[in-house]
């Protein structure tokens, strides 16, 4: 069952800067009591934690996308973001946002996404 939706996703140029967003899907999970993650997956590859944001804000990122990307959530909104910037073409990938309230850490997490593409042209 999927919970979660993302959005924002789309296609740009290196250097470029892109927002995606992640809620729930009809408000099925309260997002603020989980630890959120983001995930990619590239072609031919497998798929890889991008960032992760504990219930207390704390965050920690892949190292490849350190000081590029930043993930957040606003808790009014039930949403999480995953703000990207000084995009390459290899952060092009299927992205996907994840849920889980115990873990928050590693890529088994119990909710998933669907996915949304992003493509970085150089």
């Amino acid at each position: 069952q999927v919970r979660l939706v993302e959005s924002g996703g789309g296609s740009v140029q290196a250097g470029g800067s892109l927002r995606l967003s992640c809620t729930s899907a009809a408000s099925t999970l309260t997002l603020r009591r989980y630890c959120m993650a983001w995930f990619r997956q590239r072609p031919g590859l497998e798929r890889e934690g991008v960032a992760w944001i504990a219930t207390s804000g704390g965050t920690t990122y892949a190292d490849s996308v350190k000081g590029r990307f930043t993930i957040s959530r606003d808790n009014t909104k039930n949403t999480v973001y995953l703000q990207m910037s000084s995009l390459e073409p290899e952060d092009s990938a299927m992205y996907y946002c994840a849920a889980d309230s115990v873990r928050c850490w590693g890529t088994s997490f119990t909710h998933w996404g669907q996915g949304t593409q992003v493509t970085v042209s150089s």
